[in-house]
């Protein structure tokens, strides 16, 4: 027989069962992982470690810190995130923008000791994990539904663009670029004269291969026997005296793990980069796992991120790396490798081959060259460029058209962090706008029906002479009354024949403020001025208190919820008639 203390246990077992799955997504998908996911899963892992491994190193130096310490960024922020993250292809990695931040940032602060310089880095990457902590405890996620499909639209051929700009250089074997995207493009115009061929035909040959290998076998084998083949060549020819960098030697072993030692004067530095990296990696990394969960119909929860970057930065932190985040060269290659992948696995299995590089192969990578690791992310922006659906928006919506349109050049021109924000900014403003100044439709009776619609797109809905039925279709706030108040008085005195009844319908309006009641206290007093009675209809509950409230009663008469547009109109069309006879 089962006790109460029984059943009471179980309840307490049931609910830390689902707070732990809740809090680690991992141990939701991975007891029901499928054996038949896992060849996808790996083939994407070591594709992503082909490219991540040599990208971190080189991340690392953006950073100004050692190469080795891009490793371990990948390493431990990989593994970490994917116990925490709802994706099924973030990519956690030193990220060239996050780690030029971090570069630009200590750089200047004149530090000459490298010890010193990787500790401040370290802290800094703990900060970011603490204020990930923080957002995430705050519920600070309802910040990433200003970021609409809409910008991600832009967003996406933008940072494809911006992707494929900052690796030209190396694809051409020319001086690296700097600034936005038209900067680096003018500067790689600047240099063609400049153009290194052995770079580019290895460039070229790799991108070929990758092109066409894709279309006969699976794009993770592709990349892997790419990268086979690059080292190989690059191994046994002297290519390397023609100008075609390799990656070089990198240190073997793993991180010493403990807090980096720093005073109260040094964490005061290191406050602002840390939380202009926290901004950058979080919409980033979000505007890219939103754009796959849309593509590939999963979801993804922007709150559970917060904390899945939280415990990746604090694990890097006091493995001497520094600040990573969600990559979107990365992502996109554990995508395009992948991309039919339903669980974070490819993730841990290239942060498994990075383990193994450090501990036995970081001589395999010296040999790879750059311009092949340029032509795999080529190849991996190609996949974010989707002019179908912009010219589904150009059809179906101008409006959103050009909400992608200036994401798109506000990320060309000012990068992604600003270029996104901005593209919210503009987005809201089109949207205040729009709130602002709400359609005001005169309403007229449906024929043969009981039910009334605008007159402006169906001028035969029927209209009573001498009664002006309107609608906002909106609520009445404090930004959008003058407009409407305007709007219905124009209605009023542009009528063909003269108005002796207004009827307002708020049927629509869910909200009311204060400004909204006092500009019916000035529409009633307009209109009655002129001899022209107001009455109200369809207000919802809580609107009809606040009206009542401010007294609006006295003035128009009872504002009942039994009262609708069509008591109204039918009354004034049988007072109409009576009078005609």
């Amino acid at each position: 027989m089962t006790n109460a203390a029984d059943v009471e246990d179980s309840s307490n077992a049931s609910r830390v069962r689902h707070l732990l799955q809740s809090r680690l997504p991992i141990l939701q998908w991975l007891p029901s992982y499928q054996i038949n996911w896992l060849r996808h899963d790996v083939l994407a892992g070591l594709a992503l470690a082909a490219y991540s491994i040599p990208e971190a190193l080189v991340n690392a130096s953006l950073a100004g810190m050692p190469p080795q310490h891009g490793l371990y960024c990948f390493l431990i922020a990989g593994i970490a995130y994917s116990l925490f993250t709802t994706s099924r292809h973030a990519a956690v990695a030193a990220t060239s923008a996050v780690s030029i931040m971090v570069g630009s940032t200590l750089g200047s602060m004149g530090i000459g000791d490298p010890a010193h310089y990787a500790k401040l880095a370290a802290a800094t990457a703990m900060l970011v994990g603490v204020i990930s902590f923080f957002a995430w405890l705050l519920r600070l996620s309802d910040i990433v539904g200003f970021i609409s499909e809409t910008i991600l639209s832009g967003f996406k051929v933008g940072a494809a663009l911006v992707i494929a700009s900052s690796q030209l250089p190396k694809f051409l074997g020319i001086q690296e670029g700097y600034g936005n995207f038209f900067e680096r493009i003018f500067q790689v115009l600047q240099n063609l004269g400049h153009v290194n061929l052995a770079v580019l035909v290895v460039g070229v040959g790799a991108l070929i291969l990758l092109l066409v290998g894709s279309r006969v076998i699976s794009n993770g084998v592709v990349s892997l026997v790419v990268v086979t083949l690059s080292i190989i060549v690059m191994s046994l020819t002297s290519l390397s005296e023609f100008g075609v960098k390799v990656t070089g030697d990198i240190p073997v072993g793993f991180p010493v793990f403990g807090f980096p030692r720093l005073s109260f004067a040094d964490i005061e530095e290191i406050v602002p980069v840390a939380f202009g990296c926290f901004l950058l990696a979080y919409v980033e990394g979000i505007s890219m796992m939103r754009t796959f969960a849309l593509k590939y119909r999963y979801k993804i929860d922007s709150g559970q991120e917060f904390l899945a970057a939280g415990a990746a930065n604090l694990a890097v932190g006091l493995g001497q790396g520094f600040p990573g985040a969600v990559g979107l060269s990365q992502s996109t290659v554990n995508e395009h490798a992948g991309g039919r992948t339903r669980t974070p696995l490819s993730m841990i299995f290239a942060c498994a081959m990075c383990g193994v590089v450090l501990l036995f192969f970081t001589g395999l990578f010296r040999n790879l060259p750059q311009p092949v690791l340029a032509a795999m992310i080529l190849v991996a922006a190609k996949s974010l460029v989707n002019i179908p659906e912009l010219k589904h928006l150009a059809r179906v919506s101008k409006r959103e058209f050009i909400v992608a349109l200036v994401t798109l050049v506000s990320v060309l021109f000012f990068g992604i962090l600003k270029g996104v924000l901005l593209a919210v900014v503009f987005s809201l403003v089109m949207l205040v706008h729009r709130v602002a100044h709400p359609v005001v439709s005169v309403l007229g009776r449906i024929p043969g029906t009981n039910e009334f619609g605008g007159t402006d797109r169906h001028p035969e809905n029927e209209t009573i002479p001498g009664v002006l039925a309107c609608r906002a279709e909106g609520d009445l706030l404090y930004f959008n009354v003058e407009n409407i108040f305007n709007d219905i008085l124009d209605r009023v005195r542009s009528s063909d024949s003269p108005i002796e009844l207004v009827v307002l319908d708020l049927s629509t309006s869910n909200h009311v403020d204060l400004a909204g009641a006092r500009m019916v206290h000035h529409l009633h007093h307009e209109l009655s001025s002129e001899g022209i009675y107001l009455i109200l209809v369809g207000a919802h509950g809580d609107v009809r208190d606040l009206l009542r409230l401010d007294g609006l009663e006295k003035l128009v008469g009872r504002i009942d919820r039994h009262l609708t547009l069509e008591m109204v109109m039918n009354r004034k069309k049988a007072e109409s008639g009576s009078s005609e006879d």
